[in-house]
């Protein structure tokens, strides 16, 4: 099977994931405190990648690709750490339907940095199909809603969405260029969780919230267990995903995820869906669709990140 293919099945399969995990992290996370519920995910899906890397290389860490740590760190802080620590104080306070659409204007700011920085050659019809994209995500976010205890500030989360998600784009980005000079899907994926979980339990004991680790009940640790492995198999395709195609191709696919979200979203917690959200969510899978059939391509020089 052509890389190609391989790597539009792999992005495929990772919006299926995402469209999933975001109502059923919506649910998980509004009764837990967002910095702790990161931080335990990311710790547990660090090792987990750190014991595949292990066993891939036969656990002699010295077969890893040595590429500057700068990246590796990079890629930890700013997508395992901060942008998570973002992202799940957002979805708190807006819906998951939002939160799923805002989410996916990724390949607005990924097509921008993977042009500049790794040299990705973007076709017209790829930034006309953005572009159709936008338009579908901007009938999204200036749609109003009524407030609800399950989304009691829209606006500001919206704002922690959307933030997180351009730390999310430079992370890519980063972590593309880290690939290219030969590192693992594996070890890249263990810096961005390991790492991040570092970050966030820092941001969990300078905020004073410790306490709330020995405070989980059972449902909260089994909740933790099952956004955890949806954690895992988004991770793990995704970064499988870009080693095949375009940081900017792999994260326009992304946009089917939205869709299954709200869906999910208006069924489980009775999200209201009005009319120009609906059409917003075909626009994003018209563009979805057509940027799904180009074919990933570069430019013959580079420059680094």
């Amino acid at each position: 099977m052509k890389k190609e293919t391989v790597g539009t099945i792999l992005a495929l399969i990772t919006a299926v994931i995402s469209g999933f995990a975001i109502p059923v992290n919506k649910i998980f996370v509004v009764g837990m405190d967002p910095a702790v519920f990161t931080a335990v995910r990311a710790l547990i899906i660090g090792l987990v990648f750190l014991m595949i890397a292990g066993f891939q290389s036969g656990f002699n860490f010295r077969k890893f690709k040595k590429v500057p740590s700068r990246h590796l760190l990079a890629i930890g802080v700013i997508g395992g750490g901060l942008a998570f620590l973002m992202y799940f104080t957002g979805l708190q306070l807006t819906t998951a339907g939002r939160a799923a659409f805002l989410h996916k204007t990724l390949p607005i700011y990924a097509g921008i940095l993977g042009a500049i920085f790794l040299k990705e050659r973007i076709p017209k019809k790829h930034w006309y199909a953005l572009v159709v994209m936008l338009a579908g995500l901007f009938m999204i976010h200036f749609t109003r809603i009524p407030l609800s205890a399950w989304w009691a500030n829209p606006g500001l989360g919206d704002v922690l969405v959307i933030g997180a998600t351009i730390l999310w784009a430079v992370e890519n980005t980063i972590a593309r260029k880290v690939m290219r000079e030969g590192e693992t899907n594996f070890v890249v994926s263990f810096s961005r969780m390991f790492i991040g979980a570092i970050v966030l339990f820092c941001a969990v004991f300078l905020m004073g919230k410790a306490d709330v680790l020995l405070s989980l009940s059972g449902q909260q640790v089994a909740n933790l267990f099952i956004s955890t492995g949806v954690l895992f198999g988004y991770v793990f395709f995704w970064y499988w995903s870009i080693r095949h195609i375009n940081v900017s191709k792999a994260t326009a696919l992304l946009l089917v995820g939205p869709v299954i979200s709200t869906l999910l979203g208006a069924w489980w917690l009775s999200e209201p869906v009005p009319f120009t959200q609906a059409l917003g969510s075909v626009l994003i899978l018209a563009g979805a669709v057509t940027v799904s059939r180009m074919k990933s391509s570069w430019q013959t020089s580079e420059t680094g990140v």
